[in-house]
């Protein structure tokens, strides 16, 4: 079932993303499904903490960046999702290529919702996994 409730697009998601942190770090949009939504982010010199492996914090960053779209998408136009809670467990290191996070919702209430990103390696190889849940803000 499609939970979309306003347009999207990788295309609309890049340009929502101009001149931020998502298009700093190099995150692109790849996907969006009925109920999921893709991005990746490269590991290179500006996503590598000091011992050459993928800084934790940008897969955090990713995850944000991934279900916090979600949401924001996912609630009628006048709404606003902002974060509540994140966490992450990270897996496996990464030195080189890119990150997938693939984010779909776990809960889609009227006030919360609650998003599962996993991310992976090139060679599909789980390197991280993230949950962040988002407070819903009516219209005011």
């Amino acid at each position: 079932m499609r939970i979309w409730q306003q347009p999207i697009s990788p295309a609309i998601l890049a340009h929502i993303s101009q001149n931020t942190a998502v298009q700093t770090l190099g995150i692109e949009f790849t996907e969006v499904g009925d109920d999921y939504l893709v991005g990746r982010v490269p590991v290179d010199h500006r996503t590598h903490q000091p011992f050459g492996l993928l800084h934790g914090g940008v897969s955090v960053v990713l995850a944000e960046t991934l279900g916090s779209c979600g949401a924001g998408f996912a609630i009628p136009e006048g709404y606003n999702a902002v974060g509540l809670d994140i966490n992450a467990n990270h897996l496996k290191g990464v030195k080189t290529g890119w990150v997938i996070g693939v984010a779909k919702p776990v809960h889609i209430g009227r006030s919360t919702h609650v998003w599962q990103i996993d991310m992976r390696n090139d060679a599909g190889e789980l390197t991280c996994v993230s949950r962040i849940t988002m407070a819903i803000l009516s219209p005011r």
